[in-house]
């Protein structure tokens, strides 16, 4: 989703730009250190929030701009993003 919000808002075609290579990198080595990462489906549906305040800000917006727009870049990824979050969100307020 990030290489989708880079080639969009900052127009690079092959890779990421520095910044968003960045925030990449950061959110990729806080998930592999997060301890709830294998019993937990996203990061906004979890009660310890692993990122720094501003890094979370970057990656919220990117995912915000991306979002929408995985359903013409990767539609099956994004409805089964959406039927995850909706399980998730079922399962955290306790109905089966």
């Amino acid at each position: 989703m990030i290489a989708l919000y880079c080639r969009n808002k900052h127009g690079k075609r092959q890779g990421l730009c520095p910044n968003c290579a960045a925030l990449d990198s950061y959110a990729r080595e806080r998930s592999d250190k997060c301890p709830f990462m294998e019993t937990k489906t996203f990061c906004s549906n979890c009660k310890v929030h692993c990122y720094k305040p501003e890094m979370r800000e970057k990656i919220r917006a990117a995912m915000r701009f991306s979002g929408p727009r995985m359903m013409f870049h990767h539609s099956v990824m994004a409805v089964r993003h959406v039927l995850e979050t909706k399980k998730e969100k079922k399962r955290l307020e306790g109905n089966p």
